[in-house]
C-alpha cells in the first residue's frame, strides 16, 4: 500500500469494539495536519452475526464516518469553488393564495432541472432572506398579493443585488437564461 502513497503504521495499542471484534482491526485516519482523528475503520470479527440468528460465520467489515470525511474534505479545501448541487431558487411563502401560485411555478422550473424550493412557512422576509443567504442560493422569487393580481412574479438575484418584475409565464424564461 505504501507504494501507491498510502501511509501504514502498526499500533498494537489501538482497540476498537471490544465486545464483537475478534481479530485484527484496522482505522483509517484524516492526513496529517488535519485534527479529526479517525475517519474509518473495522475488523475481523467471528460471531458477529451470532446476534443476528446466523451462528458461526466469520467476517470482515468497515464503515466510513461521510460526515467526518466532509469535514476533512472541507477543511483542506478540496470542494470545486463552482460546486453547486443546492437549490438554485427560492419561492418566497407570502401567504395560502401567494404559495400555491409559487408551488405551481416551482414545478414547472424543477421539470426544468432547475433545483428550487418554496419556504416551508410564512414568515418575515428577513427570516426568508437570511435562510437563503445561508443556503447560497442564488434567486429569490417573490410572488405576493400584487404580484398575483397583475400575473406577475419579482426575482431577484442575490449574487448582484439585481431585482426585476417579470410576467409570470416568462419566470422559467429568465431563470434559464440568466
Amino acid at each position: 500500500m505504501e507504494k501507491q502513497g498510502v501511509a501504514v503504521q502498526l499500533d498494537p495499542t489501538l482497540a476498537r469494539g471490544l465486545n464483537y471484534y475478534t481479530g485484527i482491526i484496522f482505522e483509517m485516519k484524516a492526513p496529517a495536519g488535519v485534527n479529526i482523528g479517525s475517519i474509518g475503520g473495522g475488523g475481523r470479527y467471528d460471531n458477529l452475526t451470532g446476534l443476528f440468528g446466523v451462528p458461526n460465520v466469520p467476517g470482515v467489515g468497515i464503515s466510513f464516518g461521510v460526515d467526518r470525511i466532509y469535514d476533512v474534505l472541507e477543511e483542506l479545501n478540496l470542494f470545486p469553488p463552482a460546486l453547486q448541487s443546492g437549490t438554485r431558487v427560492l419561492f418566497f411563502n407570502l401567504g395560502t393564495q401567494e404559495s400555491a401560485s409559487a408551488f405551481e411555478q416551482l414545478q414547472l422550473l424543477r421539470q426544468q432541472g432547475i433545483a428550487c424550493e418554496l419556504f416551508p412557512e410564512n414568515v418575515k422576509f428577513d427570516k426568508q432572506f437570511k435562510y437563503a443567504e445561508k443556503k447560497k442560493i442564488q434567486y429569490i422569487v417573490i410572488i405576493g398579493e400584487k404580484e398575483l393580481q397583475e400575473k406577475t412574479a419579482t426575482i431577484k438575484n442575490l449574487a448582484t443585488g439585481n431585482q426585476l418584475t417579470v410576467p409570470v409565464n416568462a419566470l422559467q424564461q429568465e431563470i434559464l437564461f440568466s
